[in-house]
């Protein structure tokens, strides 16, 4: 099974009608639709990126689906999440998808990189719910991806919260799933 089938399964056990998720990293607005299609009508997304041509690209892909009106789309770093993403009253967020590396299609000497990944998982993690999940896919294929991957692990290990790996990145260069849960 692909990594990303795997990330939104795991997702999917958490996120339902009435939902509230964040997608950490647009990109081209897939990992956004799911979670628009995830929370249903009442539910809401939020999905950040800095690249205005994927903030874009994503309002695209939900105005052809229709589910526009359940995401609101921010061209923000990651690393600013607590200040740009607000849950109604005491509510916290049920799911988080960050896809770490560069945007496809686009420049690939801009990327992300640990200076604000990890500020970005510290915050989104404060955010989740009791039983929530946070997927990260970490593309290591580009200058400076083996150092953010390299710094998230240094981070998981320290941080005290419940993750799995379900693939063996060790005998690849290609992307990482890491499913994380509160």
């Amino acid at each position: 099974m692909r990594l990303t089938h795997q990330a939104h399964e795991a997702v999917a056990g958490v996120l339902g009608e009435g939902g509230l998720a964040l997608d950490a990293t647009a990109g081209n607005g897939h990992d956004t639709r799911f979670l628009a299609e995830q929370v249903g009508a009442s539910g809401h997304v939020w999905a950040l990126d800095v690249q205005p041509a994927a903030i874009e690209t994503t309002r695209n892909r939900l105005v052809e689906a229709g589910l526009g009106e359940r995401v609101t789309l921010l061209c923000e770093s990651h690393a600013h999440i607590r200040d740009q993403v607000t849950p109604p009253g005491e509510r916290k967020l049920d799911a988080v998808m960050f896809n770490l590396g560069y945007l496809p299609g686009s420049d690939r000497t801009r990327t992300t990189g640990a200076v604000t990944t990890i500020p970005a998982l510290e915050q989104s993690m404060e955010m989740l719910t009791s039983g929530g999940c946070l997927s990260l896919m970490v593309y290591r294929g580009h200058d400076g991806g083996d150092a953010e991957w390299n710094a998230i692990r240094e981070w998981l290990t320290g941080s005290g919260h419940e993750w799995r790996i379900p693939v063996d990145p060790s005998d690849h260069k290609g992307p990482v799933l890491v499913l994380l849960t509160r």
